[in-house]
This record gives structure tokens, sequence and C-alpha cells, in this order.
């Protein structure tokens, strides 16, 4: 995985939630309290999905096949999504049977001291956690705000890092909000609430994680900054003097594909006109490295056939022939 894909902070993240997992179940076991059994898995759900994201990241290095000319880079937007899946049927929807549960059987706290314990110390762990993965993407956010970074980001894990790590902070806060109501009033069912808190939680992040991620999985577009960078690399005002129409593809966080159709002179011969595009490629990858497949399809422009404007059949997703006819 290339250092944008946040190494750093997924073993991190995997290292501190392994570690908070343990003593949020000796806890539990000490205490009775749901609150730090949904912790637990909550946290061993983290655990899983960090590993996942790592196999994800080793995976999509393999080299393209024949089978799969355009390589493996997307492996990693496949295993960010089954981390929203881990994390809304294992952490959220078990918290939420946990909650309930609780509440319809309450059941004394035991040893309070563990799970406070245990929950102080794993909001300290976490912290140190969500400052290492807030370090690593802020290398990649720019000026781009916190929303806009996860909204808009390619490489995937690093705001599965940070959405989870900041899941899990609100979380422990929220779990120890349940413990203390509960030995405050002497009502375990404080317990169970804090359960269902937790529980709604992890859905809400999982459910950010699938929109994100399945839009990285459909295919997404390079960014404007990195469109405006390819268009004017294309066109010298010389051999290409336009670009009639193109389309940007993500093959990977660090792989994209640049397909265009661009005007050349009508009196240029063909020697001309492949000199021509193998230079227009050459200011592409120098301009922007990760556009690393380019087609390039020459074309002479004509004003008449521009003003008639994008023909909708030749549009991937556009209408076919039937729908046309209705």
């Amino acid at each position: 995985m290339s250092a944008s894909g946040g190494t750093k902070a997924i073993v991190a993240a995997l290292a501190a939630n392994l570690a908070i997992a343990v003593a949020k179940f000796v806890a539990f076991v000490f205490s009775g309290s749901s609150s730090m059994l949904a912790e637990s898995v909550h946290s061993l759900a983290d655990s899983g999905n960090q590993a996942l994201l790592l196999v994800g990241g080793k995976r999509a290095k393999r080299r393209a096949t024949p089978e799969h000319p355009f390589g493996y880079g997307r492996e990693r937007y496949i295993y960010a999504f089954l981390v929203s899946i881990v994390l809304f049927s294992v952490g959220g929807m078990f918290a939420l049977y946990e909650g309930y549960e609780k509440i319809k059987h309450p059941h004394e706290l035991e040893h309070w001291y563990w799970p406070v314990g245990v929950l102080v110390f794993a909001i300290i762990v976490e912290c140190f956690s969500f400052r290492t993965a807030i370090q690593e993407s802020n290398t990649l956010r720019g000026n781009r705000s916190w929303k806009e970074f996860v909204r808009h980001s390619k490489a995937p894990e690093l705001p599965v890092v940070l959405l989870e790590d900041l899941g899990a902070l609100v979380g422990l806060v929220l779990a120890l909000g349940g413990v203390g109501l509960a030995l405050a009033t002497g009502d375990s069912v404080w317990d169970g609430i804090g359960t269902l808190c937790i529980g709604i939680l992890l859905i809400l992040i999982a459910l950010v994680l699938a929109a994100e991620t399945k839009s990285l999985l459909l295919g997404e577009a390079a960014g404007a900054e990195q469109t405006g960078k390819i268009e004017a690399a294309v066109v010298d005002g010389d051999t290409v003097t336009r670009i009639i129409h193109m389309r940007t593809l993500h093959l990977g966080p660090e792989e994209l594909l640049v397909a265009a159709k661009i005007a050349v002179r009508h009196d240029d011969t063909a020697p001309e006109v492949a000199a021509a595009i193998n230079a227009a490629e050459s200011r592409i990858r120098e301009a922007v490295p990760i556009a690393r497949v380019i087609y390039l399809e020459p074309d002479i422009y004509s004003e008449a056939e521009a003003a008639k404007g994008p023909d909708p059949e030749a549009t991937p997703g556009g209408p076919t022939q039937q729908d046309a006819g209705h």
C-alpha cells in the first residue's frame, strides 16, 4: 500500500483496538456491564476492519493480468466497503440487541471500578490512535475541510480509520456516561440506554462509509484540480488545438484512466498526429503522475457538430435504442 493509504494510521488503530478489546472484555466479565460488552465487540470489529484494510492494500498491488488488464487497484474500495458492512452488522446491530436485552432484563453492575477504569484507559489510547490518523490525513487533506476530505478522498483507508476512531471515542464517552448514570441512580437501565446509543452511532457511521465507498466502487472521475491540470496539459495550441470531449476514471486511489477525443489540424500528416498524441500523453503524465492509462483519439473539430451537443446514446449510461423510442 502506498504512503497515501495511511498504513501507519491503520497499524496504530489495529494495535490500539486489540488492546482495548481485551481490556473491555475483562471489565465486562467482572462487572456484567452491557455497555462494556458492546464496546468490546465494537473494538474487536474495528480490529477486524483494520485487518481488512491492510489485506485490501496488499491485494491491490498485484500486477495486471489478461483477465484484469487494468489491475486490482479497486480491491482497496471493496475491502473498505466490507468494513462498513462489518461495522453495521457486528458492531451496530449487536450493540442494539445487547442494549435492548439490558433494558428488558436489567442486571446490577458489579465491581464498577473495572468498567470505569478500562473506559478511561481506552479513551486515552483511542486519543493517540485518533491523533495518528489526523496527522496522516493532514498530509493529504490540504485546505479541504474534514467533511470534504472524507467525501472526496479517493484513498478510502484514512477516512475509514478517521470515522472509526471518532466513533470509538464518542462510543466510549457514551459507555462511560451509561455506566456513570447507572451507578449514580442505582438503575442499570441507563447502562442499556448507553449501549443503544452506541449501536445507533455505529450504524450511522457504517451508513456514511457505505455511501462513500459505494461511490468509489461505481467509479469516480478525477477531482476538479486534476481535471484542470489534464486539460491544460493536453492542449498546446499548436499540434492539439482543443479537447472535444474527455472522460476520466479512477481505477484505484493512485491510478487514473484518461480518455479524450482531441482536435488536431486538418492538414497534419499521420506521423505528425502520432507525434502530437505521444507528446500530449507525456505532458499529461508529467502534470498528473497517477494518470497511468491514457487513450487519446484524434479528430477534426467541427463547430456544426459541437453545436448539436453530446450524443446521449454515445455516453456510458445513456438511453438505449429501446428507451429512445419512447
